[in-house]
């Protein structure tokens, strides 16, 4: 049975793509998930229809899940290696102008659980408010967030710089400020069960991923794929190029892409340590992922 892999069709994914176009012998099936990582990690839970085998999703609600007891998942491989550029926007004529103004009022996000949220909690800890004094308003998806901004019923929301500019561009929202992950960005996570996600097909995916991520990573031609698939203007794709970087080993994980997210996400106030700390090997699918 082929693997159902989640993803968010964006930029990002063109390796992804890519790589399903020469899956000939369709050895897995795409099921997209607009909402996010939010979505992704509620089909790996089984909490959603189609439910999915694997999800390449947002480290940090990835980690953050798994910390505060999630089973549905492990950390199976990498699949961005350089920070999301997470853009701070706003209506089309609200009266907030930077990210300071945003203190106090409601923010929208797409999911609970999401990267939207979570780094919600980041831009607090580095604006030196307090975390748990943050009001969220869930708005599912993109549409439904710049809709928000500009109803009144939120201030802001985050997501991911060029997602978000082409309406920024078209004049229905506003960016007053963006906040880099302090991490990598996508991590890859399956489910634990072998029944839904067999060690021997999750690593021949991973496998020839890799494969693809490198090729892209390295292709004098890539601007102009991403050009084709997604539609971005040209200089915008250039941009983007230059600040993403993608494994040489999707099969995997830095031990400190997991230790220091879980070090912010704590002072965050995000996750809470177990006495005796975290222990590393509880975030990855062993038999898949090697922890180096």
């Amino acid at each position: 049975m082929p693997l159902r892999v989640g993803f968010v069709r964006e930029h990002f994914s063109t390796p992804l793509l890519q790589l399903q176009e020469a899956d000939q012998n369709q050895t897995f099936t795409l099921v997209e998930c607009p909402s996010g990582t939010g979505q992704l990690i509620k089909r790996l839970a089984g909490e959603e229809e189609p439910e999915i085998d694997i999800a390449i999703a947002l480290t940090d609600p990835l980690i953050s899940g798994i910390a505060n007891g999630s089973k549905a998942y492990k950390l199976c491989g990498s699949y961005v290696s350089t920070p999301l550029n997470w853009a701070v926007i706003t209506g089309k004529d609200t009266k907030f102008n930077s990210i300071a103004d945003l203190k106090g009022t409601t923010i929208g996000i797409s999911r609970l659980g999401s990267g939207s949220q979570t780094m919600a909690y980041v831009m607090a800890l580095q604006q030196g408010w307090p975390t748990n004094e943050l009001k969220f308003k869930i708005n599912n998806d993109i549409r439904g967030l710049i809709d928000s901004v500009n109803d009144g019923s939120t201030s802001a929301f985050m997501w991911e710089w060029f997602t978000t500019k082409p309406f920024v561009d078209a004049g229905e929202a506003r960016f007053i400020g963006s906040v880099p992950t302090p991490w990598p960005s996508w991590l890859i996570a399956a489910h634990p069960s072998p029944a839904r996600a067999p060690v021997d097909q999750v690593t021949a995916f991973m496998t020839k991923l890799s494969e693809y991520v490198r090729s892209f990573d390295s292709s004098p031609t890539r601007a102009d794929v991403v050009k084709a698939k997604f539609g971005y203007p040209e200089e915008d794709i250039q941009a983007w190029l230059k600040t993403v970087a993608y494994p040489q080993d999707c099969l995997a994980i830095p031990t400190k892409v997991i230790t220091d997210t879980l070090d912010v996400l704590e002072k965050a106030g995000v996750v809470k340590a177990p006495e005796g700390g975290f222990v590393v090997d509880t975030f990855v699918h062993q038999d898949v992922v090697k922890l180096i």
